[in-house]
Formats: structure tokens, sequence, C-alpha cells
């Protein structure tokens, strides 16, 4: 299946901004975060067409996926 990623902040250091990615049906954000090499305590936020998910959500072809890391501030 195909989707799109959209990296922001610190995740496109070295990588993309955004980006048409073929996965394995019944892929996860995880394995979407696994295939980019981001550590899942990095992520801070991930969205799939704008609506917030877990971790275990399974993609369907089609979908926009958009990860945000942990901020820090003081």
């Amino acid at each position: 299946m195909k989707i799109t990623v959209k990296l922001f902040a610190g995740f496109r250091e070295n990588r993309f901004k955004v980006a048409e990615r073929e996965l394995a049906d019944g892929c996860t954000i995880a394995g979407v975060l696994s295939d980019l090499g981001i550590s899942e305590p990095e992520l801070g936020v991930a969205l799939i067409n704008g609506r917030h998910v877990t971790l275990d959500q399974v993609l369907s072809d089609g979908e926009t996926v958009s990860l945000f890391p942990k901020v820090g501030g003081g």
C-alpha cells in the first residue's frame, strides 16, 4: 500500500519533509517509525489524516501520516 508520510521539526534532519512510502498491508505507526529509524520514545504525536492515533494503529492505503517529535524547552 502507498501512504504519505509528513515529518516535522527534528524528524526532518537527514530525512525528508514529505514522501510517499510503499508499505506492507497491516503496517502500523510503530512500523513506520521503525522503517524511518525513529525510536518510539522520540515520538510526541502521530496523526493519520489529521486525527491523533496510537502506535498500534493499522494504516490503510492512501492515508497521510504526520509525525511530530517530543518538544523540549524551559
